[in-house]
């Protein structure tokens, strides 16, 4: 399957790679694992979706944020890989969800990024392990931020 094809499909056109905030990497390869660092639901650094799940936002709303945080994961991941077809499985999601007080829903939450990465990559090699955190406070106020770890295919 090819990955770009399916992202056409879906509707899906990679912006460019969020701009760094901080001193570190956005993708780490050790082995044949990609770590990347925590992605947000932003465009140019600026958040698309903010404030608290259960408060401020719906979980319709923080699905739609956790999905975002995908396409710009994928768009890390192509500046560093220059092939998404290179990517041979999810690994591993952690997935945090900034929570209003009492909200426990944020495994609802985070399938919208779970979703999405099965509707890329099939079941088979889309849906891997995963986390579900409440925050009560992210960066920039954003409302999802997820870290992701990648499998690429052998050379």
């Amino acid at each position: 399957m090819d990955i770009y094809k399916r992202l056409e499909e879906l509707g899906v056109t990679l912006p460019a790679p969020p701009p760094l905030a901080g001193i570190f990497v956005p993708v780490k390869q050790v082995g044949n694992l990609l770590y990347l660092s925590g992605t947000g639901p932003t465009e140019n650094g600026l958040p698309l979706v903010a404030g608290k799940v259960g408060g401020d936002r719906s979980i319709e709303e923080g699905q739609h944020a956790a999905r975002l945080c995908v396409v710009n994961a994928l768009s890390n991941l192509q500046q560093y890989l220059g092939d998404l077809n290179r990517i041979k499985s999810v690994v591993k999601l952690l997935v945090f969800v900034s929570s209003a007080e009492g909200f426990g829903r944020q495994p609802e939450v985070a399938n919208g990024a779970s979703q999405f990465l099965m509707d890329i990559f099939g079941r088979e090699f889309g849906v891997g392990a995963r986390s579900a955190i409440g925050a009560n406070e992210l960066p920039g106020n954003i409302t999802v931020e997820i870290e992701f770890i990648f499998e690429l295919k052998a050379d």
